[in-house]
């Protein structure tokens, strides 16, 4: 069915459907204007932004940031983040910048409603918890502040370093923070535990890590690596030994534990060579080659092969530390092979106190042995001693070699114990 339209109602229609289009142009062209103008950072055009869409909270929010960090104006921005919380009141970071505002203006009680306000309105937010707890300690709440830093190293997976550097500087009591901040999360126990060792708290990381190992979850290797090389270089001998035990289970390392039977780890060289902890550790030298050789082997599957090819030169860049006994007689036996080594002297297998450098075994030249070839020793370790390194050492140091040397089935075995 056709309608029909005077003329009259025809151009009505008309001009009313184009004041519909026009209406909508120009509220789009008005929203388009406002966010260009928003995205601005000089004053005039924020002005702009707001003026353009009054009922825009977040160009409020906006414009009290540049009063706040550009103007250096707390007043107009207090007034501008009241403005935004008008009309969205429950967008908790405009509770948190006014809370700012409030604090460099110094009112106290009117930034301690403001934070209450922003964990109202965003209670499970880490950025809210975390903005909170550092405005807390401004304030010198640190039981809130603490509370939510909790918040923030339970659910947030980027910020617990800072977090924890919060909690110390606030809190500096590793008994409490363990108890009452800190989650039981390996993650976040580990990342507390890198924070004390590099402020040399030791006892304090030494309590991390006995938290650490009683939650029974798996510990990255490269943590328990980074720890060790920390006591080692505090002469925390005995703790060292403590957490590679523990890290048997923690990170997969039960292989990789000494016995009674041979306290050098991986003496076969049949594991893989981890370079960190107890097992073997080396450095890369254009001097030296390191490899596991498949091809020759003195009762396991392989032996580590060693390429001399250097001018000077004081050792193979490869050695293992060897938790031991004060006062405690030991047997060392080890089997090699050498191929053409050229230069004064030659490779020894060296074992001293890593701290004060006392020589306690040193074989002849590892030298014209083209079959296996056993070397041993025994000696007693002196009355300090808890820490040996076995070493590939050049004698004459610092004097040129050439020549390949393979080394297998290395063992240490304590025999007597000597002290009271």
């Amino acid at each position: 069915m056709r309608i029909a339209l005077s003329p009259g109602r025809r151009i009505l229609l008309l001009v009313a459907s184009s004041a519909v289009v026009l209406a909508y142009l120009a509220f789009s062209l008005t929203d388009y204007l406002a966010a260009c103008f928003s995205q601005r950072t000089d004053l005039a055009s924020l002005q702009r932004a707001v003026r353009l869409q009054p009922w825009n909270a977040e160009y409020r929010d906006r414009l009290g940031r540049h009063f706040f960090f550009q103007e250096n104006s707390p007043d107009n921005a207090i007034r501008s983040y009241l403005s935004a919380i008008s009309l969205h009141p429950h967008q908790p970071r405009y509770w948190v910048d006014l809370a700012n505002a409030y604090q460099v203006q110094g009112s106290a009680q009117q930034e301690n409603d403001a934070l209450e306000q922003a964990l109202a309105a965003g209670p499970t937010s880490t950025s809210v918890a975390w903005d909170a707890a550092n405005l807390y300690a401004v304030m010198g709440n640190t039981g809130p502040a603490l509370q939510r830093l909790r918040i923030v190293l339970e659910h947030d997976p980027y910020l617990p370093p800072a977090a924890l550097q919060l909690c110390w500087r606030i809190k500096p009591d590793i008994d409490v923070l363990l108890r009452d901040v800190v989650p039981p999360i390996a993650t976040v126990n580990t990342s507390f535990l890198e924070f004390l060792t590099s402020r040399k708290e030791t006892e304090s990381a030494a309590k991390v890590w006995t938290q650490l190992a009683a939650l029974h979850q798996q510990v990255e290797r490269r943590y328990v690596f980074d720890y060790m090389r920390y006591l080692i270089g505090q002469q925390e001998v005995d703790q060292a030994r403590l957490v590679w035990e523990q890290a048997a289970n923690l990170s997969g390392l039960a292989a990789y534990q000494p016995s009674p039977e041979n306290l050098i780890v991986n003496g076969d060289f049949n594991l893989s060579v981890l370079n960190g902890g107890f097992d073997w550790l080396y450095r890369q030298s254009n001097d030296v080659s390191l490899a596991l050789d498949p091809t020759q082997s003195r009762a396991g599957h392989r032996s580590l092969l060693i390429n001399f090819d250097a001018r000077a030169l004081e050792d193979a860049g490869i050695h293992q530390l060897i938790p031991v006994r004060p006062d405690t007689e030991y047997d060392f036996s080890a089997y090699f092979k050498a191929d053409d080594i050229q230069g004064a002297g030659g490779p020894r297998l060296a074992i001293q106190d890593l701290y004060t450098g006392r020589t306690y075994f040193s074989s002849a030249d590892l030298k014209d042995s083209t079959s296996w070839k056993q070397v041993s020793g025994m000696f007693t370790t002196g009355s300090e001693t808890k820490l040996l390194i076995f070493r590939v050492q050049r004698v004459p140091a610092r004097s040129p070699i050439r020549g390949k040397l393979w080394i297998d089935d290395l063992r240490l075995v304590q025999t007597k114990y000597e002290g009271s």
